[in-house]
């Protein structure tokens, strides 16, 4: 039996669920370990994987928040009692809150750990666990000191591999198979700058362009019925990811791990939204400015610059596709499960 724990957002969700299925599809026993209110407590239970929900309380960078320290005690309790009853040969954790009980309980009990970092730098999860992990995965380089260096590799960031062809993906999704596609994405939960921003900025741009806006769920109803009349302007609560980015010719983004690693396996230019520092611990900023490095993304450093920037992506399309598939995460999944079954054996 391998554990696979994280969630509570796409970005520590699918990773695991990939890496879950392909460790199943080598012939290993599998069971999925998730947060209690987390994304995950919604997708699992629509697929064939096991799957338990723990209780997890969220971190601070600070110091643990009051209202989540019961949690913390209750998952790392619940954690503990899934290792005796499941004793699993390793466990692979996606970090982040909902990865954290599982991960530091197995730790403690002598269970083999791998984390996988998703981001540019480590969060706050990661560096606690990352001590006493015997494999740590990377999504991209990231400076770390000489000993956890040594147990760190590079495997990329696990996406579904999966594409369409870009008119067959535009009509699938009820958009005009021959107009260029701008996708708006702020990730699995939508954002709200972006919702509030980009319709008015983007509105004289549409006609050349069609647009595909990801809003989040909590905001699809008020989004609709403000642009339902806004010809070539389409807001959705949620799409399907394949789909989307198969059907986009540019996107406008935040600076997710997951949302980058899609763009580079479609080799979609994006237009980089990422989070102010204080509300991630620079996460974003950090994937954001390694792409942008690169030559593989545009950051948009204020609304002022929009256009300009907007132009610029549109300008330098040809040479980020080429940036971006020296980037494609293609066979993360794999490789994240081959460092799994290592400590496994």
């Amino acid at each position: 039996m391998i554990l696979v724990t994280g969630g509570g957002t796409g970005g520590h969700f699918y990773p695991g669920l990939a890496a879950a299925q392909v460790l199943r599809s080598l012939g290993n026993e599998v069971a999925y370990v998730g947060a209690e209110g987390g994304l995950e407590a919604r997708l699992l239970p629509q697929g064939d994987l096991p799957y338990y929900l723990i209780p997890a309380g969220k971190l601070s960078r600070e110091m643990l928040r009051p209202a989540e320290g019961g949690k913390v005690v209750r998952g790392l309790v619940s954690a503990r009692g899934l290792l005796r009853r499941l004793r699993p040969r390793a466990v692979l954790s996606t970090v982040g809150y909902a990865g954290f009980p599982l991960a530091f309980a197995a730790e403690w009990a002598g269970v083999p750990v791998v984390i996988h970092e998703q981001n540019a730098r480590l969060g706050l999860a990661a560096r606690w666990l990352a001590a006493r992990a015997q494999r740590i995965g990377l999504t991209v380089p990231v400076a770390l000191g000489e000993q956890l260096a040594a147990r760190s590799r590079v495997v990329g960031y696990p996406v579904r591999e999966i594409r369409h062809e870009k008119a067959e993906a535009r009509r699938a999704l009820g958009l005009d198979p021959a107009r260029p596609l701008i996708l708006v994405m702020g990730g699995s939960q939508g954002s709200l700058e972006l919702n509030r921003e980009l319709p008015g900025r983007l509105e004289p741009f549409v006609g050349e362009y069609q647009v595909l806006h990801q809003c989040g769920v909590r905001w699809e109803a008020q989004m609709q019925a403000e642009h339902a009349r806004t010809a070539g302007y389409a807001v959705r609560g949620f799409v399907d990811g394949p789909l989307a980015w198969s059907a986009a010719d540019f996107a406008i983004t935040r600076a997710g791990a997951g949302t980058l690693a899609e763009a580079a396996f479609h080799q979609v230019p994006s237009l980089l939204v990422p989070l102010p520092p204080e509300l991630d611990g620079g996460a974003q900023q950090a994937n954001a400015h390694f792409y942008a490095q690169r030559g593989a993304s545009v950051i948009l450093e204020g609304w002022e610059r929009f256009q300009t920037k907007l132009e610029q992506l549109f300008t330098q399309a040809p040479t980020m596709r080429n940036a971006l598939a020296q980037l494609s995460p293609a066979g993360a999944a794999h490789r994240l499960a081959e460092l799994v079954l290592e400590v496994a054996r």
